[in-house]
């Protein structure tokens, strides 16, 4: 098209490319140390600040990994967690795909600020408290280590006295419970992702700043009310969320009126 302007790709992005290229090729193997910054730098005669760059695509990519003082090696092929998002309902019973607790449920009391208090509908002055469930699983496919967090606000909790004398009830009960307070329930999630603080790499088990994965599942009761709020952080290279997706049927269209 006349006027249309092509901006060259960014010279880091070149370098992360050829890099990957040459990792998926077999130059260089699992567990095998890439080239160092400087022999980078003369390689592709570029910047030490651009060789950076490259390599934090390539850990963005999920093909290396960083230790400190050592430089930067290619992952090692691990297996690819499945993790399935979806909700089965028999009845009055809820049941959700199975994850091994690898340590006992901590709860804690909290004020519902941020992210947590958008999606449950609370404003941040309100200062509105909630109980907050921490529990870290693993996927017993894979080993992999996954975080959760499910906030229950005490409002919630006091319609439904299960969820206040035993907030780390399993989140299956949980629903169960909030079916039989008279709650039709529905369910909607977020997926976002962004680099790991040093606490969640630990609880994780990461070896570098690779991206993780985000969830917040976000239960709705009648009248379409935010009732509870599960948030998942996982590796976004070793998995993938896995959704069912069903189809919603259109809304009826109505009939026009005939024009006299």
């Amino acid at each position: 098209m006349p006027g249309e302007i092509t901006r060259p790709t960014p010279m880091y992005m070149q370098v992360a490319d050829a890099l990957a290229q040459a990792i998926k090729a077999g130059e260089y193997e699992p567990g095998r140390k890439l080239p160092s910054e400087t022999e980078l730098i003369e390689r592709y005669g570029i910047s030490r600040l651009t060789v950076r760059s490259a390599i934090a695509e390539l850990r963005t990519m999920g093909l290396v990994e960083s230790r400190q003082g050592q430089g930067s090696f290619v992952r090692q092929s691990a297996p690819t967690s499945a993790i399935a998002r979806k909700i089965v309902r028999s009845g009055k019973r809820f049941s959700v795909p199975e994850m091994t607790e690898a340590e006992k449920p901590a709860v804690t009391r909290i004020h519902i600020i941020g992210t947590h208090a958008e999606l449950l509908g609370r404003r941040e002055e309100d200062a509105a408290d909630a109980f907050s469930v921490d529990r870290l699983l693993t996927d017993p496919a894979t080993g992999a280590r996954i975080s959760q967090r499910v906030i229950i606000p005490l409002d919630v909790a006091a319609e439904a006295p299960v969820l206040g004398d035993a907030p780390d009830t399993s989140l299956p009960d949980l629903y169960a419970h909030l079916a039989e307070a008279g709650h039709e329930l529905s369910w909607q999630e977020y997926v976002t992702a962004r680099t790991p603080l040093p606490d969640e790499r630990q609880a994780l088990g990461l070896s570098d700043s690779s991206p993780i994965l985000i969830t917040y599942r976000v239960t709705y009761g009648t009248d379409d009310r935010p009732l509870l709020c599960e948030e998942l952080h996982t590796s976004a290279a070793r998995s993938r969320l896995v959704y069912q997706i069903n189809p919603e049927k259109a809304p009826a269209k109505r009939p026009r009126k005939a024009q006299s």
